[in-house]
């Protein structure tokens, strides 16, 4: 683990590879029968080979995800928590902290994922799925920051700007681009270790537990206080 102690108003989680273990849109690919086609499109993303704006379309077109797929990952992203994840953010709430979920993922199962960690609906960040009234996939919000390579980092800014000093908690690429709008970026290596993370983030921690994140968000009174409340 690198990087000093900052200080921070608000934190922000990606959600795969972060707060959960999966990737969702690789488990609705394998929910489908189509992970062959997915799969590298996902991993290609994630370390930068490929930009966000190349893969989002082309993914969702090919797995088309219901009503039903999309609750299907909502409680698949619940049964896959990182470990830690509760604990990480109980404790940021304890010390006041606004705490965000901002992922390229899909709005509805995200939301799922953030009710059963105590982060509001409102402090959720993600890409809405348009369905018909039979629950059939009909498209996906096009104009949503977070389909395109700096869109965590428009949405950091906008943060801070209500807040103060963020952080932004992420495993992949999309993560790391928060720095351009001042964000703190500490890599997550404890689902998958991307040589990008360890080396372009301000601070990366490798350990497989959530909690030891903290270490980096909070200041050395801060987590005395974490640890005592």
């Amino acid at each position: 683990m690198t990087g000093a102690q900052p200080k921070f108003a608000a934190v922000c989680f990606d959600c795969d590879g972060t707060l959960t273990r999966i990737e969702g849109i690789d488990e609705l690919a394998r929910r489908s029968g189509r992970d062959a086609e997915i799969a590298p499109l996902t991993a290609a993303a994630m370390d930068g080979t490929l930009s966000i704006e190349d893969v989002y379309a082309r993914r969702l077109e090919i797995v088309r995800p219901d009503m039903d797929a999309l609750e299907w990952l909502g409680e698949r992203y619940v049964e896959e928590l990182v470990d830690g994840a509760g604990e990480t953010v109980a404790a940021l709430q304890r010390l006041r902290k606004s705490v965000y979920v901002v992922s390229g993922g899909l709005l509805q199962p995200v939301t799922k994922l953030a009710e059963a960690l105590s982060i509001a609906p409102d402090n959720v960040r993600a890409v809405a799925v348009h369905l018909d009234s039979a629950g059939h996939y009909q498209g996906f919000d096009t104009n949503s920051p977070l389909v395109r390579s700096d869109g965590k980092a428009e949405i950091c800014r906008a943060l801070a700007t209500r807040h103060g000093p963020i952080a932004m908690v992420g495993d992949g690429v999309t993560d790391l681009a928060a720095r351009s709008s001042g964000a703190y970026v500490v890599g997550f290596g404890g689902v998958a270790h991307r040589k990008v993370m360890a080396e372009g983030a301000d601070a990366f921690v490798a350990d497989e537990t959530l909690t030891a994140t903290l270490e980096v968000l909070l200041t050395d009174a801060e987590l005395r206080g974490a640890s005592e409340a």
